[in-house]
């Protein structure tokens, strides 16, 4: 038998493979099954530690920071105008913004989701409604970074047209939806000129031309490798009701003087309102909010119509955590507003810039808010 030098209590494994089989104990010694526990414990909490660490294919929004577009971003003004006489403007105007726990880019773990699960201010969506499946963290930052240049713009012509300061605006032809009443007239590349004889100077010159022929065929001339192309198409009902062309359109301005947007670290469409407002007041003598809080989100079109986001409940939520009274919200957004207003919170339904800028003015002015839009009411 082979002797062993291990300490007390423990048992060397070559003693156990030299042991007589019918004289060894089955039963780990009294320090060998605390050892035994030790381990296992050890064990587990590894495990346990390995799979809390996972991500999980979930997406939690949370309230996020709000930007005074009125203010400064770091030593940047956000807003800042050269070529033509501005008026720096007083008061809150705040673009608000939701802070995204999951993705590709910053993936969400089961402690993650199960406090925003205990979290009312906080909401989990499968991570598929977020991201399309295969979308990269590389992707995600791309789509954000032109979302928000396309915003940014949208806000400058909205705001100046608002103004009825002159602008050019080229409409070019970037694709086709799929089935398209256009196909096989109208290709990508091309340049709209006109249509029904209207020179196209915007995006909302087709809408009412396609809306008051109510589905008639329309004379369309475009611009091909400059030469002029005349087709005619009949428009279709898109699912929200509108005769469309069935095009993709992209924008292509000319700013009689410049407007710079400084923002870091934040994209995707849903500022362009708050931006629009806030180059609105910047163009205009006085103060718009008459040094009032103002916070608010939505997407905007060169027209100055007022689109649907995302989080708009989170949005809120931080809107009033920053101080705001009032919120600008988009009428598409009503279904997700009601319910979720946090208390001290006024929340006005807007359907363009034009609205919003009435909402804001009507405050500014010390006048009462009572009877502006909400939704709850028209």
């Amino acid at each position: 038998m082979l002797t062993s030098s291990s300490p007390e209590g423990s048992v060397d494994p070559r003693q156990m493979l030299d042991a007589d089989p019918s004289s060894a104990s089955t039963e780990p010694s009294g320090g060998n099954r605390y050892m035994l526990m030790v381990v296992s414990g050890l064990l587990a909490l590894g495990l346990g530690g390995a799979a809390v660490a996972l991500p999980v294919p979930y997406v939690v929004e949370s309230a996020g920071p709000t930007f005074n577009t009125l203010g400064q971003d770091g030593d940047k003004p956000v807003i800042s105008i050269t070529g033509r006489e501005s008026f720096p403007a007083k008061g809150n105007l705040d673009l608000t913004t939701v802070v995204m726990t999951g993705g590709p880019k910053t993936p969400a773990t089961i402690v993650d989701v199960f406090r925003a699960w205990l979290d009312s201010s906080k909401a989990i969506y499968p991570e598929e409604m977020i991201y399309p499946k295969g979308t990269t963290a590389e992707q995600t930052v791309q789509q954000g970074e032109i979302a928000m240049e396309t915003s940014q713009e949208n806000a400058v012509a909205a705001a100046l047209r608002e103004l009825d300061i002159p602008f050019e605006q080229r409409l070019t032809v970037a694709g086709l939806s799929d089935p398209s009443p256009s196909a096989g007239k109208i290709q990508e590349g091309d340049l709209l000129v006109s249509i029904n004889g209207k020179p196209v100077t915007s995006m909302g010159v087709i809408q009412a031309e396609l809306a008051a022929g109510a589905g008639a065929p329309a004379v369309v001339v475009v611009d091909r490798d400059g030469t002029a192309v005349t087709e005619t198409v009949t428009p279709t009902k898109n699912p929200a009701g509108r005769y469309v062309l069935g095009v993709l359109l992209a924008s292509d301005f000319t700013f009689p003087f410049e407007v710079k947007i400084s923002l870091e670290n934040v994209g995707g469409p849903s500022a362009g309102m708050m931006f629009a407002l806030g180059i609105l007041d910047n163009l205009s003598p006085g103060d718009l909010t008459g040094g009032k809080h103002v916070a608010g989100t939505g997407t905007i079109t060169a027209d100055g119509a007022v689109g649907g986001i995302g989080g708009i409940a989170q949005k809120m939520i931080g809107a009033r955590q920053h101080g705001a009274t009032m919120f600008l919200a988009p009428a598409a957004n009503c279904a997700d507003v009601v319910g979720h207003v946090p208390e001290g919170l006024q929340v006005v339904k807007v359907e363009t810039l034009a609205d919003a800028a009435a909402a804001v003015e009507r405050l500014g002015s010390g006048q009462s808010t009572e009877g502006l839009p909400t939704c709850t009411n028209n």
